[in-house]
C-alpha cells in the first residue's frame, strides 16, 4: 500500500496542475460558459457537438435536466417526458442562474475536457486519502491532510458551479484559483512528508525568513497577474479576440506594477542563491525554483511583446503555480530541519 499512497499522490499533484492548466485555456478561449448548467453540460453526460441537438424536437424523449434553445434562451425538462407535436412551454423551465444561450461545440468541449480533468483529479485525491487510512498508525497526518484536500476539491468543484451560475464573474474565478493554490500546498505538505532526504540546509533565521518573503512576493505578483488577467478578460468582449495587439494598450498602472515586481522575486532568489552558493549545495529544488523564475519572466516577455500567443497564458499561469508549489515544498523542508 506504501507504493500507491506515493503514485495516487504524485498522480494527484499531477492532474491538479493539469486542471490548472485546463482552467487557463478556457480562460483565454473564452470557453468558461461553454457549458451554461453544472455539472452536465446542456443537461448531458456527454455534451451536443452541434446546434441540432439543443433544438426542440417533437416526440423526443427528454430526460430531467436536459437543456434546449428556444428564442435564444435556455429551457430545461423539469421531468422526464416525451414532447408532443407542438412546443409547449408548460413542459419546460426558463433558466434563471444566467441568461448566457450560445452554443459554441469548440468553447463546450473544451470545458466539458476541463471538468472532466477536475473529476479525475477528485477521483485521484479521494483515493490518495484512502491509501493513507492504511498508514493511520505510522502518520495519522497523512490521512488527516488528505481528508483537507478531498474537501477542498468539492468546495473548487462547487466553486466552479457559482463561477458558471454568475456567468464568469472575475473575483469568483480569481477565489477559484485561490483555492486550487491551497490544494497544490496540502499536496506538497504530503510530498515533503513522504520524501526522505535528509541532506542539510542553512539553519540561520536570516535565511528562513528570506525564502518566506520569496514565497509572499510570488504570492503577490500572482495575485496582481489574476488582476490584470480580469482586466485583460474585460477588454476582449470590446476590442474582440482578434485584437491581442490592443488587450493591454490601456493597461492600467498595475500591469506595469505587476512586470517591475517581479525584479523584487529575481532579487530575493539571487540573494537566496548566493547564500546556498557559500554554503556549497544548491538543492535540486532551489535549482527548479531559479528555472521557473526564469521561464515565468519568459512566458511574461512572450505574452506581452508578441501579442498573446496562444500557448502564453496558459504556461505563464502553469510556471506561477509551479513556482509557488516548490517554494512551499522548500520552506516546509526547511523548517522542518531547523
Amino acid at each position: 500500500m506504501k507504493k500507491a499512497y506515493k503514485h495516487f499522490l504524485i498522480l494527484s499533484l499531477l492532474l491538479v496542475y493539469l486542471v490548472i492548466a485546463a482552467g487557463a485555456i478556457v480562460r483565454m478561449t473564452g470557453s468558461g460558459m461553454g457549458c451554461p448548467d453544472w455539472p452536465k453540460c446542456f443537461g448531458y453526460l456527454i455534451p451536443p457537438t452541434e446546434r441540432a441537438q439543443l433544438e426542440w424536437k417533437a416526440a423526443h424523449p427528454y430526460q430531467k435536466g436536459q437543456v434546449i434553445i428556444v428564442d435564444e434562451s435556455l429551457r430545461v425538462a423539469p421531468k422526464d417526458f416525451i414532447s408532443e407535436e407542438q412546443y409547449n412551454s408548460e413542459n419546460w423551465e426558463v433558466y434563471t442562474q444566467h441568461d448566457y444561450a450560445i452554443f459554441n461545440p469548440t468553447h463546450t468541449w473544451i470545458e466539458f475536457l476541463n471538468r472532466l480533468l477536475g473529476a479525475l483529479a477528485g477521483l485521484a485525491t479521494l483515493l490518495l486519502f484512502i491509501s493513507t487510512l492504511f498508514k493511520w498508525k505510522k502518520d495519522h497526518w497523512l490521512s488527516i491532510i488528505s481528508f483537507l484536500i478531498v474537501l477542498g476539491m468539492g468546495f473548487q468543484a462547487w466553486l466552479g458551479k457559482t463561477v458558471v451560475d454568475s456567468n464568469l464573474l472575475p473575483y469568483k474565478i480569481s477565489i477559484h484559483m485561490g483555492m486550487a493554490l491551497l490544494i497544490v500546498l496540502l499536496l506538497v505538505i504530503l510530498l515533503e512528508r513522504n520524501d526522505l532526504q535528509t541532506k542539510p540546509l542553512p539553519k540561520s533565521k536570516s535565511f528562513k525568513s528570506l525564502v518566506a518573503v520569496g514565497v509572499i512576493l510570488t504570492l503577490i505578483q500572482i495575485a496582481m497577474g489574476t488582476q490584470v488577467r480580469q482586466f485583460v478578460d474585460e477588454q476582449i468582449p470590446l476590442l474582440g479576440l482578434e485584437a491581442p495587439a490592443q488587450w493591454l494598450s490601456q493597461a492600467p498602472f498595475l500591469f506595469y506594477f505587476h512586470r517591475s515586481f517581479s525584479l523584487s522575486v529575481i532579487l530575493v532568489h539571487g540573494l537566496l542563491a548566493y547564500r546556498l552558493l557559500k554554503f556549497q549545495y544548491i538543492p535540486p529544488v532551489f535549482v527548479a525554483i531559479l528555472v521557473l523564475i526564469g521561464l515565468e519572466v519568459l512566458s511574461g516577455i512572450w505574452m506581452y511583446y508578441f501579442n498573446f500567443p496562444f500557448s502564453s497564458q496558459p504556461l505563464h499561469l502553469v510556471f506561477a503555480s509551479l513556482l509557488f508549489g516548490a517554494q512551499a515544498y522548500f520552506m516546509i523542508r526547511l523548517k522542518k530541519q531547523q
